[in-house]
């Protein structure tokens, strides 16, 4: 069995995840598989440079992204999605689908649109 502890404060995400004291408030994934960490940068236009930290670790399936206007990260777990993957975190949902990335505010209502459209950056 395969383990990592991500960092639920983390105090930018350049730092990617990494083990912090118990005060920063910590989890310990556990699998059965193989654990992957990936970290894509977005361009969100306007909104400048958005990076986010996919941690890959079955059953558990995470996206660690600092919402624009927000200053820490937040940590949303994937949902079921039609396609694409989304990921959930309070009134948030950040959706990647083929090359874009999306994050909505639920509280705009179900046909909002994304409140920040996202490319990866090259």
């Amino acid at each position: 069995m395969k383990k990592i502890v991500i960092a639920a404060a983390i105090s930018t995400l350049s730092m990617g995840i990494c083990s912090a004291a118990a005060e920063n408030g910590t989890i310990q994934l556990h699998s059965n598989g193989k654990i992957e960490r990936s970290q894509v940068t977005y361009d969100c236009g306007g909104q400048g440079l958005l990076a986010a930290t996919y941690v890959n670790a079955d059953p558990n399936f995470l996206a660690i992204l600092t919402v624009p206007g927000q200053r820490q990260p937040t940590v949303f777990a994937s949902v079921i999605s039609g396609s694409g993957a989304r990921y959930a975190a309070g009134k948030y949902v950040w959706w990647t689908r083929g090359n874009t990335a999306s994050l909505y505010d639920t509280n705009l209502g179900d046909n909002a649109s994304p409140t920040v459209t996202c490319m990866p950056s090259k």
